[in-house]
């Protein structure tokens, strides 16, 4: 049974005779801008598992990036989204009420760690589409127009999210980006500024966000600061929670929203059914929470989630679009989130979490190539590095442990400023033994690419 097999590469060579022709096909019909670096054509999926046209199975610690928590073709889920499309596919919600949407807006409402005690939530597609839609509704309630953002930031490919994008090879040959984003430094403690004490490291973030009041854009003007509480893209960098204390205090006293990014971070990934959920723990809350990845285990869906006073601040027909809230990709989250709290996938996260970073932790200090390990629960970086002291990245040597593990059977992806960091994103329902076999593959992989 796939779901609970281990890695097994039977071909001679990767990609095999079947995914090769396959592969050459999408050569011919696809963009090379949407890359691939993986030889794998996937023939089905379950759990952590996928095979592929050629019979090999891979153990996946992508996730679809981050979209498969609940794993693979989770057969309650699959069985809701039947019975959805056996009464109708689609109803758009500008034009009918459909019960799945308003169902998942108050399960939603009822989780989410937002400031205030009525909220209100609307769907989009996509997690670039809840990013910008959580802008718009900051913009709406303040009647301001500009936002700030930090390094290492990844909140979309759209116009506007490219521009909240830090690394801008996403936004190459693309123009002029929309105005109004400014950017300040994200709290990368690993990579402070050389010689600075850990005690001055607070200080110095924060004032690389109020210098942009003195150098960009007035206070008066930002309708919202947007954070990621774990960096994805960005490198798996936790937001500190007493810079997050220290944010929110700020964004209090000039009247600037707090969005919380959770896109990637959300639906148990970080131990908690939102990352944010650890501010709430520590005494603050983000306004606006924009989410959607792992939502609906695959189907897409995103979701913005505020108080009621701001949602009430937005304009008729700003907001919302045809296929938000789709009846199949709601009945998908209602029932994956009914899982994920009756399984409770946010404590299997931390257990996971716990066992890949003692680990890593092995490695760091067996191999000089290993800087930093970091990370919520299950949602953990490695970063390599050339020199132990310098941290010089060693993005080569990350692409060759990348190599090295889907020869192995094992898919991992990189993530980082500098592509130096690999990401763990393995869906929550691995196996026990999946989890020791995966992480034997990810050392040999560091051994074989570290010589």
């Amino acid at each position: 049974m796939l779901r609970t097999d281990l890695p097994e590469i039977i071909t001679e060579t990767l990609p095999g005779p079947k995914a090769a022709e396959v592969i050459k096909r999408r050569e011919k019909a696809v963009p090379s801008a949407i890359r691939c670096a993986y030889p794998v054509v996937i023939d089905k999926g379950e759990g952590a598992m996928i095979q592929d046209v050629d019979g090999n199975k891979f153990l996946d610690w992508i996730g679809g990036v981050g979209v498969l928590n609940i794993g693979f073709s989770q057969p309650e889920v699959v069985e809701a989204v039947k019975a959805q499309a056996d009464k109708y596919f689609h109803g758009m919600f500008n034009v009918v009420t459909h019960e799945g949407y308003v169902a998942l807006a108050e399960k939603l409402a009822s989780i989410a760690p937002v400031k205030g005690d009525e909220k209100k939530v609307f769907f989009a597609n996509s997690g670039a589409e809840a990013d910008e839609n959580a802008v718009k509704v900051a913009k709406s309630f303040t009647k301001r127009p500009n936002i700030i953002v930090f390094s290492g930031a990844f909140h979309g490919r759209t116009h506007y999210t490219m521009a909240m994008t830090s690394k801008k090879a996403y936004a190459k040959g693309m123009g002029e980006l929309a105005n109004g984003v400014f950017r300040a430094q994200f709290p990368y403690y690993y990579r402070n500024p050389e010689g600075m004490p850990q005690e001055a490291a607070l200080d110095y973030y924060m004032n690389s966000l109020t210098d942009v009041f003195e150098q960009c854009a007035a206070a008066d003007t930002i309708a919202a600061v947007v954070v990621e509480p774990l960096q994805g893209e960005g490198g798996f960098i936790p937001a500190p929670i007493e810079w997050v204390k220290a944010v929110r205090k700020l964004c209090d006293d000039h009247g600037i929203l707090l969005i919380a990014d959770e896109v990637q971070s959300g639906f148990c990934r970080t131990g908690r059914i939102f990352a944010s959920v650890y501010w709430q723990e520590a005494g603050v809350q983000p306004d606006i929470i924009a989410t959607a990845k792992s939502i609906a285990a695959g189907v897409p869906l995103s979701a913005i989630i505020a108080r009621s006073e701001i949602m009430e601040a937005v304009a008729p027909g700003t907001i919302g679009g045809t296929y938000c809230g789709n009846p199949l990709a709601c009945a998908a989250a209602l029932k994956t989130i009914e899982i994920m709290e009756r399984d409770d996938l946010a404590g299997r996260s931390c257990e996971i979490g716990e066992k890949v970073v003692a680990r890593y932790n092995e490695l760091k200090e067996k191999y000089e190539c290993v800087g930093d390990v970091r990370g919520l629960g299950g949602m953990v970086g490695i970063e390599f590095v050339k020199d132990k002291k310098t941290k010089e990245p060693a993005p080569e040597l990350t692409s060759a442990v990348i190599t090295e593990c889907w020869k192995r059977g094992l898919l991992v992806e990189g993530a980082g400023t500098y592509n130096n960091v690999i990401r763990f994103l393995a869906p929550l329902v691995i196996t026990d033994e999946q989890l020791a076999a995966g992480l034997d593959i990810f050392e040999a992989a560091v051994e074989a690419a570290s010589k």
